[in-house]
């Protein structure tokens, strides 16, 4: 079982959706995958169709969550295998988020050893899974730390546009200093993500992260892609919204890289 963070504290630049979609390729070349979203904003478990099942009018979301996620684990120490679930695609599963999970890094500033909570849990984890995908915050925070702790590498996404470099500095930084706890942690890729071929823009930014990064930055390019940006909106990944779309050929392009490069 390998553990990929997937970060870059910069936001909009495809995180979810890329956790999302290479997750759901990679179950479907017959891969066992579990994907964590670690973000309170829980779009990678309204993205999989997940928060879907739960009638707000049925339940009060001041009373908390109507079902057991992330939060739990880090907080309530509720093992992971008590909280994830099946997803409409064969061999990949979710442990969803919740709003609630906003207020555990307050939560967690008294707990000794805050920043190995989600690599204990996963630790205790015994299922059979290949992959396992974590879907962090916009932001270097205590939960993204958890995630970089807990994993064997980074991939991090960068959109071809203005001030896709910006700020990456911070983040290759970060894993430095996380390499003190997790000297086992590595760059695993980088993916580059809302590539436009008819912008020179899309081009330079491209020779310049696989100038800098080298054989670090997948071959594969995403594009911007309507269809990748509706299919979240009906619970469903790029597969199953359109299987045809340059986004699904895209991410189904960077799973058989994304296995030839990790086995």
């Amino acid at each position: 079982m390998e553990i990929f963070v997937i970060a870059n504290q910069k936001g909009g630049v495809g995180k979810t959706t890329t956790v999302l979609n290479l997750g759901a390729s990679l179950a479907r070349k017959g891969k066992k995958v579990l994907v964590i979203d670690l973000d309170p904003q829980a779009n990678l478990s309204s993205g999989l169709g997940f928060t879907r099942q739960f009638d707000k009018n049925s339940w009060n979301e001041e009373d908390g969550a109507p079902y057991k996620n992330i939060y739990d684990v880090l907080i309530n120490h509720v093992p992971l295998s008590k909280v994830f679930v099946t997803t409409s695609q064969e061999n990949l599963f979710l442990v969803p988020s919740h709003l609630s999970l906003a207020g555990a890094e307050i939560e967690m500033v008294n707990i000794i050893a805050r920043e190995t909570l989600l690599k204990k849990a996963i630790s205790e984890f015994n299922q059979d899974i290949d992959y396992i995908l974590i879907d962090c915050p916009p932001s270097l925070s205590l939960l993204t730390i958890n995630a970089l702790t807990a994993s064997d590498y980074l991939i991090i996404p960068i959109q071809c546009e203005y001030f896709a470099l910006e700020g990456l500095g911070q983040l290759i930084q970060t894993t430095k200093l996380v390499k003190g706890i997790n000297p086992n942690l590595q760059i695993g890729g980088i993916v580059l993500t809302m590539f436009d071929s008819r912008t020179r823009l899309s081009s330079n930014v491209v020779d310049d992260v696989r100038a800098h990064f080298k054989e670090k930055a997948f071959k594969t390019l995403v594009p911007r892609n309507v269809r990748l940006s509706e299919a979240p909106s009906f619970g469903q990944s790029i597969f199953e919204y359109d299987n045809n779309s340059t986004g699904a050929k895209a991410y189904a392009d960077l799973a058989q890289e994304f296995i030839k490069r990790f086995g």
